[in-house]
């Protein structure tokens, strides 16, 4: 067993000192990440380079920038979010006064993915900042080298009794697990969720999980294709697929489905190039592993465009399938990958029985400019958030929460979201003491009868 107990025993003596929960000491702390933030910001666009092979526009992108705009919307809202919050109360409760207070849960556990290994660390971490928490963070072992400029970033920040990071693999992330944290925050796999669930089961602590599955796109008749294509080849082929709410396939329109092809593969290709393999802006797959498993994927159904792919540098070009079922596997798992298969229908109750088949998706992306289609579709499927004639855009806002349902998880966070995640919502009420209701207590004469009337 690593020294996590020692970790911990230190976090939460610091988090009950009370230095944490002070305003001015969260605003302070939130300021100097935002400093370590540009002050890193090379360090961590060259880590990402040899780790993904992710270029400067995609790291500042979806990584610095939407992390420093974040920072900065929970800067300017924090003195408002935790003020204690006065709420009405009830014609039985006349004479007293209801509050309710944002208090923090304590030391939280903030555990992140490899695909965006900046920001899926540090949106959270902002979260457990604003709420006044101490914060151990376990970055993933598949992202080396950002996860080395963080931990360094983060160790230079913050006192280590406030916030730190531990590195290692799987192993580490069982130990950490083990241990009785206030609050777990993780985001990955469906498989590695339930197994932190069932950890934060056996200590009753509360969990967020930001999972995934398999986010449907669907083009109807009436879409604007060129605007629909250039959206999706955008939203599937960034960081080479490898995006939680990347449109995982794509029902099209039967009457529009040759156009729309046609013109999604000239938008992949403005975007990325005629060879998107040699473009070096173009991310690379993170391990052997799940290239391999991705170029399995490449034998079903018909390609259409692409397929190309080097093992020696683990890339595989933005690649388009035909002709696939849901018996296929690359219909059955999360592709997280650049492989975009296409479903087409006639009907729309085609589309909503299809993704039915699957488990209740992260995101889901419409085209369309038919209200009743759009209402349609929004009523008759569960999914955690998605975008009308967009995609990805929808977790950029702050203002919008963003989270899983079922399989893909459970919990919001961004903007206010995220401090609520990271605060409990203490009820109090104030009593007073000028007068006393007599009918509350049993021996109270005709208290029944009084009763009766004010609560039915």
């Amino acid at each position: 067993m690593g020294n996590y107990r020692e970790i911990l025993t230190k976090q939460r003596a610091f988090y009950e000192s009370g230095t944490t929960k002070t305003l001015e000491f969260r605003l302070e702390s939130l300021k100097r990440l935002r400093e370590a933030l540009a002050s890193n910001e090379q360090k961590l666009t060259d880590a990402l380079k040899k780790d993904l092979n992710k270029s400067a526009f995609e790291t500042y992108s979806s990584e610095i920038g939407i992390v420093l705009q974040e920072i900065r919307f929970i800067i300017q809202n924090l003195k408002k979010w935790t003020k204690p919050k006065r709420v009405k109360t009830a014609f039985t409760h006349t004479g007293s006064k209801g509050v309710i207070y944002s208090d923090p849960y304590g030391v939280a556990l903030i555990i992140g993915p490899w695909n965006y290994p900046i920001q899926l660390i540090l949106s959270p971490l902002i979260g457990a900042i604003a709420g006044g928490n101490c914060a151990v963070i376990k970055p993933s072992e598949l992202t080396p080298e950002t996860s080395r400029v963080l931990s360094e970033m983060i160790s230079d920040c913050y006192p280590a009794e406030y916030i730190t990071v531990v590195q290692g693999d799987a192993d580490i992330t069982k130990e950490l697990l083990y241990e009785n944290f206030d609050y777990l925050f993780f985001t990955g796999s469906v498989p590695v969720g339930k197994i932190v669930m069932e950890a934060a089961a056996k200590h009753l602590t509360p969990v967020t999980l930001e999972l995934g599955g398999k986010s449907p796109g669907v083009v109807h008749e009436d879409a604007d294709l060129k605007l629909a294509a250039k959206r999706i080849a955008w939203g599937k082929f960034m960081n080479a697929g490898q995006t939680c709410v990347a449109p995982d396939y794509l029902y099209v329109h039967k009457s529009i489905k040759q156009a729309f092809l046609e013109q999604v593969i000239k938008e992949t290709q403005a975007l990325y190039g005629a060879e998107p393999i040699e473009n070096e802006q173009y991310t690379h797959i993170v391990n052997q592993k799940h290239f391999n498993r991705l170029k399995g994927y490449l034998k079903e159904g018909q390609l259409v465009y692409g397929g190309k792919n080097r093992g020696e540098v683990l890339v595989i070009e933005p690649t388009i399938l035909e002709k696939v079922t849901f018996d296929d596997t690359v219909m059955q798992e999360e592709i997280f990958g650049p492989i975009l298969p296409i479903l087409e229908y006639t009907d729309i109750n085609e589309v909503i029985k299809g993704v039915k088949q699957n488990p209740n998706p992260l995101a889901l992306y419409l085209f369309t400019e038919n209200k009743q289609i759009e209402n349609k579709i929004i009523g008759s499927l569960s999914f955690g958030g998605g975008c009308i004639n967009d995609t990805i855009f929808h977790i950029v806002t702050p203002y919008l929460p963003f989270g899983g349902v079922g399989t893909s998880g459970m919990g919001t966070y961004h903007g206010k979201s995220s401090f609520d995640t990271f605060t409990h919502q203490k009820s109090l009420l104030k009593q007073t003491t000028k007068f006393d209701n007599p009918f509350r207590y049993p021996n109270a004469k005709k208290g029944m009868d009084i009763i009766k009337k004010i609560m039915r």
